[in-house]
């Protein structure tokens, strides 16, 4: 009979540079260490996750071949190799799979000999390859499978059905491969219930079905249809599952029957349908998607799979109310599948992030031409039986589909190779784009009906009308950045980019593409009956691609890679959550701040009503209309006292019902460890997660602690990652030494393959020797944790917790070796204690004429805390250096004096490196100056474009290094105050832009501020420019280029930037002209008197007797000037111009006949310094004068 065994056991693996082949066995056969599989082997170096390697995995075993013939091929199936694998058996080989996705398998019987045989798989990892972190390996299981002669294929049985009266036709479609042999064989169906366990129940009566069909030798595909009275169907909230068997029989000449092959797995009884109107059903009733997107990295696990790992995702994705994931932007995993059929999650399965048309130079794109039907048939042929299944994505952003009309012509490929191995329509084909605005990609989308967009909510309206029969949802939203625990304020200023490189989890920090906020994708999506909801991007936080920064991980995620909660968590759970079953509340920030900061409090509830209170006093009650409100969550602005905050909710009654409250905190006192159980099954698969927080001495949560930790596992369980979740960190994943992050440290503790006792200890990390003082330290539900040895030395905090593995049955081929050890901290030195709280004081905010200065000092917490560096820095509310006020630092370098220069708002910012090489905290204090007069702002230095006062039109979004990004729907308008030019002033600009592609992008630029509602933006300004900027766009990178207005802005001006185009400003500044050597119009730029002149729209004309045009200021310094041009015309054979100097110089400039406007040069005495010049023109002039320019001496044209 058939046999499939985990593979997993007995791998050895080397890692070589790019380069090393086959034929270099010397150098790396003698690297090969034994390795647990699923592997990643670029997780275990946080500083190098992307390194140009080759992986080699070898295994030996022994083979003997089946001599009844039973057991005739024998298949490798590998569920997951990033990327680009070839295969070696017994030296031969047999051949390579490029996608890192996708399954595939590996017949190598032909290469076997009895006995002992040697497998090789060469993996090449070769960076940029992706857009996120992909990891690198065997990162998935491998699977040893052997079939008879005569069997049935691997997925070769595909199942669907059809809702009838009576409940169900199941159809069962079985592909045969035919040997040899001319026996009789039969397939024999049998449907039984499994009381939804993972096990179906062996009994008589739990068969629904038993079926038994004939077989034809030769037949290659074998359909039967049978119908199944009344089953429970597979629903979210209900996700009934029943087990099908499917056995193929081969007559033995004795009249008996030998089994030769036996299949099983879950199916579920679900109909879904997609409707242009009412969006998606499943069994007959709408359903809103509220959907993530997931990368497949498992944080301190990097690729390799862990199914405990994906459960707890699960889990934590369903407590924030989501329903459907979609695989971003890869095949997933065997046991997502799995999980999500048994838990209820609607699956969107995506499969490319990449045609033709590559995204990075080492990516799929290479291959996919070649490659694409093998990998699509893999993909559907494993997945098409999972009820949980509802989409086959074909691609995400793909390029392919806006360039040119070939992107249709892959669209229809992918459908076609998609529909010949789904050709029941098990689930519809869709694609996510990010291209919807533009032909090329409607196109596609009409192609397949089905349309995701990414971040284009605001074309719904518009496409449902143009495509009516258009099904619409949003396959990738939101994209809101936040650091847990981290606040950026004040939450009514976005703010992007930050020294820390956090982003703030207020809800103020979002990416140029992304929703306005996490409230904008929720409403959007709500009030759109016709969608069928929604993806957002992401739940949890994923390695790679950290945007808006270059750091480890991402931004984006409800949770960090930890899988704890940030604050937006709340707001989805508040939004997709039903207050009848579970009323939840949830306040923040935490509560340590500076004495008098002004705080932004936010609340999110699933109730109709929230009230906040501080320290006792209520703050007022808010009430939230989650039907139709644009508000969802109440905002507060208190200044910080030290105690308490507390939020209250309310039902439509005025009855509490929900409550939360948050105190004040001091440093760390213990250590509390929380495990999501307490018990394990010593089958080398399971895991425990063990959340490690601090408390202070009262038991208040400390949560901004940073404590260095080191955690041990000791007995029957293995310490495998930690994780904190900070982006900023590159501590080990797999050490035994981390900080915790804003208070928490995730640690993953896996079964061993042995049943006892596991004893979890953490402690201070530097101090390991040492015990600590009796603590209190208070166990949870989920776990008791123990008080330390009440012996132990003070001074060293320990607690510890003892979990138990229980014995359970350990499936063959199970690996479960590998344990965390000693790595070195990234930056710091063993002992080093962090900075928790820099908090900031002073005896006043509000600096006046009569009190300009003030002291501002600073207490670092803990006293101990090592670096004690402080960096300092005034700024706007943006984090805009601000010129209003300047710092002192004071002798102690704990404190700054701060003197106030000119009215307005600012912030002193102060920041520790906390023995970094970057910011690591910053803490802020808001003061105001008034009474000292107005400060203007320099246009000859760089002006940060994020720092405009004003904006109209579009929205403004904010960009990496504080640039400010247009809107695409709409003309914005940016408006620059008070602005000094000087005396003088300037004609030349110069912009500093990003733009994502080639073309012309079309800028205004206006002095004083021309308003949205005025006709063509200007009634209250003057346009003085009308550019085009164009070049190749170079992803984030600002090019700059120089324009010349119409004219000189001058003075103290306001000034206008307006577009209609997308792209990011960063900065801009004019370039500051010397007059002396400047272009100067005869017309505007001096003083002009005399008998006879015309004054006309850029000239002075027909200027006759005696008129003098005086110019002065005109400083030469010291590099003097030799000649000059002037632009004019003369109907005389010559105009004779005098041109004379304060000096008392005096020179003659003939300018020859001109019908037109010429440039004529002038060679001149050399001029130095200061000077006043005149032109002038005697009787007998008939000139026409535009403009002139001094040339420095030495300059020719």
């Amino acid at each position: 009979m058939n046999s499939r065994t985990l593979w997993n056991d007995n791998w050895y693996f080397a890692k070589t540079a790019l380069g090393v082949n086959w034929e270099d066995r010397q150098i790396w056969e003698a690297k090969m260490q034994p390795v647990d599989l699923p592997h990643d082997w670029l997780i275990y170096d946080t500083k190098n996750l992307y390194e140009d390697s080759i992986g080699w995995y070898r295994k030996n075993f022994a083979y003997a071949p089946d001599k009844t013939g039973n057991d005739d091929r024998v298949i490798l199936r590998f569920e997951g190799v990033y990327m680009d694998s070839s295969i070696y058996v017994n030296g031969e080989h047999l051949g390579d799979w490029k996608y890192g996705y996708s399954t595939f398998d590996w017949d190598i019987t032909d290469a076997l000999h009895e006995g002992e045989n040697e497998i090789v798989l060469r993996v090449v990892f070769q960076a940029p390859n992706s857009r996120w972190y992909s990891g690198a390996g065997i990162y998935r299981n491998v699977w040893m499978i052997r079939l008879p002669e005569t069997h049935i294929p691997l997925d070769g049985i595909y199942t669907s059905s059809v809702e009838t009266n009576k409940g169900y036709d199941l159809t069962i479609d079985t592909e045969l491969e035919w040997g040899t042999d001319s026996g009789n064989y039969e397939l024999e169906y049998c449907l039984r219930d499994t009381d939804n366990s993972k096990s179906p129940i062996e009994t008589e009566t739990s068969e629904l079905f038993r079926v038994k069909q004939p077989l034809t030798c030769g037949q290659n595909k074998i359909s039967m249809t049978i119908p199944v009275d009344n089953p429970r169907k597979w629903d979210i909230t209900d996700p009934y599952l029943y087990d099908l068997q499917v056995c193929l029989w081969r007559e033995q000449e004795t009249n008996s029957r030998e089994l030769c092959q036996q299949e099983h797995f879950r199916i579920g009884f679900r109909t879904i349908q997609f409707d242009p109107d009412r969006g998606f059903l499943l069994n007959g009733r709408k359903i809103r998607l509220n959907g993530t997107c997931d990368h497949h990295d498992l944080g301190a696990l990097g690729a390799a799979f862990h199914k405990e790992a994906m459960r707890r995702k699960f889990k934590l994705m369903r407590s924030m109310g989501v329903n459907a994931l979609r695989t971003s932007h890869n095949m997933p995993a065997v046991e997502v599948m799995e999980l999500a059929d048994e838990m209820g999650f609607l699956v969107l399965s995506e499969a490319f992030d990449m045609w033709e048309m590559a995204k990075n130079p080492y990516d799929y794109a290479r291959f996919f031409k070649d490659w694409m039907e093998k990998d699509v048939r893999s993909w559907i042929r494993r997945d098409r039986n999972h009820p949980c299944i509802i989409m086959w994505s074909i691609g995400n952003e793909i390029p392919d589909t806006h360039a040119d009309a070939h992107g249709q012509e892959i669209t229809g490929s992918l459908i076609a190779a998609v529909r010949k191995w789904d050709y029941r329509n098990v689930a519809p084909v869709t694609i996510g784009s990010n291209y919807m605005p533009w032909e090329n990609a409607q196109k596609c989308a009409d192609i397949v009906k089905l349309a995701g967009y990414n971040y284009a909510e605001k074309y719904y309206e518009e496409h449902h009308k143009k495509y009516p029969d258009w099904i619409i949802y949003g396959s990738e939203t939101s994209s809101v950045v936040q650091s847990r625990g981290i606040y950026h304020f004040p939450l009514d200023r976005a703010t992007l980019i930050e020294a820390d490189e956090q982003c703030s989890a207020l809800g103020n920090s979002t990416t140029s593409w992304a929703a306005k906020n996490t409230e904008y994708c929720i409403i959007m999506d709500r009030d759109t009956p016709y969608s069928c909801g929604q993806f957002i991007w992401t739940a949890i936080d994923y390695i790679g691609e950290p945007t808006p920064y270059q750091t480890k991980n991402s931004y984006f995620g409800q949770m960090d890679t930890a899988g704890f909660p940030k604050d937006s968590y709340y707001l989805f759970r508040a939004e997709w959550t039903d207050v009848k079953k579970d009323p939840m509340i949830h306040v923040y920030p935490y509560w340590d701040f500076n004495p008098g900061q002004q705080v932004d409090v936010r609340i999110t509830s699933n109730a109709p009503e929230v009230e906040l209170f501080v320290n006792g006093v209520s703050q007022g009650r808010r009430q939230i209309d989650h039907q139709k409100g644009i508000v969802l969550q109440p905002s507060w602005k208190v200044p910080y006292v030290p105690g308490s905050i507390c939020a209250v909710a309310y039902d439509e009654s005025g009855r509490e019902i929900a409550r939360q409250e948050r105190h004040s905190f001091g440093n760390t006192d213990h250590y509390v460890l929380k495990a999501n159980k307490t018990t394990l099954c010593a089958d080398g698969e399971d895991m425990i997660f063990l959340e490690i927080a601090a408390e202070d001495k009262d038991g208040h949560p400390v949560e901004n602690a940073s404590d260095y930790v080191r955690v041990t596992a000791e007995g029957a369980g293995r310490l495998v990652g930690l994780d904190n979740g900070d982006s900023t960190d590159y501590d080990a994943y797999k050490g035994t030494v981390r900080k915790l992050f804003q208070g928490k440290l995730l640690a993953m503790i896996a079964a061993k393959t042995i049943p006892g006792e596991i004893r979890v200890t953490v402690e201070d990390a530097w101090t390991a020797t040492a015990s600590m003082t009796d603590e209190t330290v208070t166990g949870t539900a989920a776990a008791v944790v123990e008080t330390s040895d009440n012996t132990a030395a003070a001074g060293h905090r320990t607690a510890t917790v003892t979990l138990h593995a229980i014995e359970a049955q350990i499936r063959p081929g199970i690996c479960a070796t590998e344990e965390n050890r000693e790595y070195p901290p990234a930056f710091v030195e063993p002992g080093f204690v962090p900075v928790r709280k820099l908090e900031l004081s002073a005896a006043a905010t509000t600096l006046t004429p009569e009190n300009p200065s003030v002291l501002l000092h600073t207490c670092i917490y803990p006293m101990e805390a090592t670096d004690r560096k402080l960096l300092w820095s005034i700024t706007d509310a943006t984090g805009i250096p601000s010129p209003i006020a300047k710092p002192e630092e004071l002798p102690d370098g704990e404190g700054i004096r701060i003197t106030g220069i000119s009215d307005g708002s600012f912030q002193v910012r102060c920041m520790s490196r906390n023995g970094t090489p970057s910011v690591k905290m910053i803490s802020q204090l808001e003061f105001q100056v008034e009474g000292m007069g107005q400060t203007f702002r320099s246009p000859y230095e760089p002006v940060t474009a994020i720092s405009y006062d004003t904006s109209f039109g579009g929205d403004v979004s904010r960009g990496v290094e504080n640039s400010a990004g247009t809107d695409k729907a709409q003309p914005t308008g940016l408006v620059y105050r008070s602005m000094d030019f000087g005396e003088f002033g300037s004609d030349e600009i110069t912009l500093a832009i990003f733009a994502n592609d080639n073309d012309p992008h079309r800028i205004q630029i206006w002095e004083g501020e021309p308003g949205e509602n005025a006709s063509g933006f200007g009634e209250t300004g003057e346009l003085v420019g009308e550019v085009t900027y164009q070049k190749p766009g170079i992803w984030e990178v600002f090019q700059p280029e120089t324009f010349t207005l119409s004219r000189r802005l001058k003075g103290v001006a306001n000034m206008t930037i307006v577009s209609e185009d997308k792209f990011f400003l960063k900065e801009f500044h004019f370039t500051k002209q010397e007059k002396a050597y400047a272009r100067l119009s005869a017309l505007t730029d001096g003083v002009t008197y005399g008998d006879s002149f015309v004054r006309t729209a850029d000239a002075i004309e027909q200027i006759g007797n005696n008129v003098s045009l005086e110019f002065s200021d005109m400083d030469f310094g010291t590099d003097a000037s030799d000649s000059i041009v002037i632009c004019g015309r003369t109907p005389l054979q010559h105009n004779t111009i005098q041109l004379r100097f304060s000096n008392g110089e005096t020179q003659v400039l003939p300018f020859p006949h001109s019908g037109e406007y010429r440039e004529m040069r002038f060679p001149i005495q050399k001029v130095t310094g200061e000077q006043k010049v005149t032109f002038v023109f005697l009787p007998g002039c008939n000139f026409d004068f535009k403009w002139f320019r001094f040339e420095k001496s030495g300059l020719e044209e």
